[in-house]
């Protein structure tokens, strides 16, 4: 049952994105190949709009943007517009995008399941499964457009959840050029779950473009510092950055020894 505060924190979400600023929409850094679309593709795809609908697509609603490193290549970091359904209490799905816009491209996916789910899988399923703490207490996963209590008691119902998440395009990270098409194997990415692992430049960008403050959000969020349980995976690529890292209070993996 949704709390009423959340609830009516949600109905003012709507404004809050009528009023956003344009600076916050974020266009696709690449341009995928082919030609530009026919007359006859168009009026097939308004046909189609009128008569068969997109009932898969209803509900995905929630948008949170943030930020994967790809767990065997952690140099290689990305935004990722998240737009997701929430399925049920425990599961959400999500279509990852390059952007914002009309124009995105949609460059993966990503499931999210609750603490009590991750339970249950068996030893060999977890190392695909990344812990979310790290991005919620550090302020790095935002719901942009939402009020901040709404957001606030978004990310408090997303603590000790977990993400599995396939990239299949990289159409751009770090200030490199992406492909035109999406090539090679799914990359599977993962979480940042210190302070340091991130490219600064990366999250600046983010914060000047979408009018966010990530400093603040780590602030808001020291609330939920309580509620953080050890989680599988914060150590998963502990080491493997070429910058100084150093712990966040309140992200500490299952697996690490009793402090």
């Amino acid at each position: 049952m949704t709390h009423p505060r959340f609830a009516a924190a949600l109905a003012c979400a709507l404004l809050a994105a009528a009023t956003a600023s344009a600076a916050q929409r974020t266009p696709p850094p690449t341009a995928p190949a082919g030609a530009p679309k026919a007359a006859g593709t168009r009026a097939l795809e308004a046909g189609a709009k009128i008569l068969q609908g997109n009932a898969p697509l209803a509900g995905f609603d929630i948008y949170l943007d943030g930020f994967h490193p790809m767990k065997d290549h952690p140099d290689m970091q990305v935004e990722a517009h998240h737009f997701c359904r929430q399925v049920n209490e425990d599961l959400a799905q999500c279509a990852l995008f390059d952007g914002n816009t009309r124009t995105a491209n949609l460059t993966g996916i990503e499931y999210i399941i609750s603490e009590k789910l991750y339970a249950t899988l068996p030893a060999d399923e977890r190392p695909y499964w990344h812990p979310h703490n790290g991005e919620i207490l550090s302020g790095l996963l935002v719901a942009p457009g939402l009020p901040a209590a709404a957001e606030h008691a978004l990310m408090a119902k997303k603590m000790n959840s977990y993400g599995k998440t396939w990239h299949v395009w990289n159409t751009g990270a770090n200030g490199k050029p992406g492909d035109a098409l999406p090539l090679g194997a799914p990359m599977l990415g993962w979480s940042f779950n210190r302070d340091g692992e991130v490219f600064p430049s990366v999250v600046e960008e983010r914060d000047i473009r979408m009018k966010v403050h990530t400093g603040s959000k780590r602030k808001a969020r020291a609330d939920l510092r309580p509620q953080a349980h050890p989680q599988g995976g914060v150590d998963a690529l502990k080491g493997t950055f070429q910058q100084a890292t150093q712990d966040i209070p309140g992200v500490v993996d299952s697996a690490a020894p009793a402090r």
